[in-house]
């Protein structure tokens, strides 16, 4: 089993930026890939970034150049820089480590940009 757990949420302005983060416990060895998806009020969850134990990095159309997804294996965690917000990034923004056996996720943290 593998806990996730999330940091970092809040409210700020348009223009602002925010730091996720996500601290990885439990039998972590067999993770890959991890990632940050968010669900906005009334919309499906949606991938926002995505990041390989080798550093590969994938982003949606929408965080391309303005967020930023890091990971310290060494700590077990990864972060989400999130720079430029617009309002439209409200969001709960979840931690997520999905696997050919397993899928793990966090509580999520809420996200608030406000105009």
């Amino acid at each position: 089993q593998v806990q996730l757990e999330e940091s970092g949420g809040g409210l700020v302005q348009a223009g602002g930026s925010l730091r996720l983060s996500c601290a990885a416990s439990g039998t972590i060895f067999s993770i890959n890939d991890m990632g940050w998806y968010r669900r906005a009020p009334g919309k499906r969850h949606e991938l926002v970034a995505s990041i390989t134990r080798a550093g590969r990095s994938n982003y949606a159309d929408s965080a391309k150049g303005r967020f930023t997804i890091t990971r310290d294996n060494a700590k077990n965690t990864v972060h989400l820089q999130m720079n430029s917000l617009k309002p439209e990034d409200t969001a709960v923004y979840y931690c997520r480590a999905p696997g050919p056996e397993y899928d793990y996720w966090g509580q999520g943290t809420q996200v608030t940009v406000s105009s």
